[in-house]
């Protein structure tokens, strides 16, 4: 049970505040691969992207033609304009208005369409069944309670619809790395890989899951299928991302 707290407001409330806060400061990649607000510029950071990032193979966006979809997380839009220029019926929602702000700002610029809503994942402002397609790359984890909102996610997916979700791994090279580093190195090798990525990768509170426990994340799929594509993050391709601050 949550701590109540003044004003009766909640720790999930308040945790919820502070990954809001973390992504309205900048939006994933928006520091290290988005150089300006131009098309050139949008697709620079897309084709950075997806250099960096197994998505165009796990997301095969050809497979949402024609399909009323859900992106969930629009971050910088990239996933979103692919989606879009693939044949997606597109809605998408995002935590922060500097996300959704970028997304719709990179639409004009490419004369594309989407209905675009700063919403909370676990929250969905959606019917139930809504939607034929539900995608997200790299933002459920970030949720304070990530079961929730992928109960939200089935909740707005007709049944028979389909969703292409990517999670952290906990058994990562990425976790281990940073393992070593807060918590071996830091002299605290107790520390648990669940406590080091809530703290030391990316916004407050982030998690990974284990296969057994991403399958238990959606107990009313028909079927759920898990596969670890590597990123540049497990690879040391390029550098890391932004990373809460705090001492070891």
């Amino acid at each position: 049970m949550n701590k109540q707290k003044t004003g009766g407001r909640n720790d999930t409330e308040d945790l919820k505040d502070r990954v809001r806060d973390f992504w309205n400061a900048a939006s994933c990649g928006e520091k290290l691969y988005l150089t300006g607000g131009d098309r050139d510029a949008f697709n620079e950071q897309r084709r950075v992207r997806y250099e960096l990032e197994p998505i165009p193979a796990f997301a095969d966006f050809n497979a949402f033609r024609g399909k009323k979809t859900l992106e969930i997380g629009v971050g910088l839009g990239a996933d979103h304009q692919s989606l879009a220029e693939a044949g997606a019926i597109l809605s998408g929602i995002d935590l922060t208005e500097r996300a959704v702000a970028f997304t719709r700002a990179r639409f004009d610029l490419f004369g594309l369409r989407s209905d675009l809503r700063v919403a909370d994942a676990e929250r969905l402002p959606f019917a139930d069944s809504s939607f034929d397609a539900v995608y997200s790359w790299g933002v459920l984890h970030h949720s304070p309670n990530t079961a929730t909102a992928t109960s939200e996610l089935m909740r707005v997916l007709r049944p028979g619809g389909s969703a292409k979700v990517m999670i952290y791994n906990k058994h990562s090279m990425v976790g281990y790395m940073l393992w070593l580093r807060y918590g071996l190195g830091g002299f605290r090798p107790w520390r648990r890989l669940d406590y080091i990525y809530a703290h030391y990768l990316e916004s407050p509170g982030t998690k990974a899951y284990s296969y057994q426990e991403a399958e238990k994340l959606f107990p009313t799929a028909a079927s759920v299928k898990l596969s670890s594509p590597l990123g540049h993050g497990d690879l040391l391709t390029s550098k890391a991302g932004s990373a809460t601050k705090g001492s070891p």
